[in-house]
């Protein structure tokens, strides 16, 4: 068994990023699923929907949740989902975060959950040209 990654982010951004994952890697080696938060929805109905997705994807080694902007309704969410050791969550989703992430599928959630933070910090800087 693996953990399981759901992209909790607004409109079609964890979709995106998913596709450019697979893309670039050929392959998805964890159980990752999207859901995509319309500025116009009831986060009641997507907080209800996530639920329910969480419970599918855990097949015991719990659930990383990944969205895109802290503060935001996906955050939101996704933070009223979390539950220690079981589901857990990250903000600020980017394409090198999840990349690291997939390269590494036979990690533990706390693991991953490092690996998601070092990923997505290592791949934002600046080439200052001189």
């Amino acid at each position: 068994m693996t953990v399981s990654v759901l992209l909790i982010t607004h409109e079609n951004i964890g979709e995106i990023l998913l596709q450019t994952v697979r893309r670039v890697l050929e392959v998805c080696p964890l159980q990752t699923r999207c859901l995509p938060v319309p500025f116009d929805s009831d986060p009641d109905a997507i907080e209800q929907e996530a639920a329910q997705m969480i419970n599918a994807m855990d097949k015991g080694d719990g659930v990383l949740i990944l969205t895109d902007l802290f503060g935001s309704t996906p955050s939101n969410i996704a933070h009223r989902l979390s539950e220690p050791g079981r589901v857990m969550v990250v903000t600020g989703v980017n394409l090198p975060m999840l990349i690291k992430i997939m390269n590494y599928p036979n990690l533990d959630l706390e693991q991953l959950v490092e690996l998601a933070v070092e990923g997505g910090q290592s791949g934002v800087f600046y080439n200052r040209r001189t």
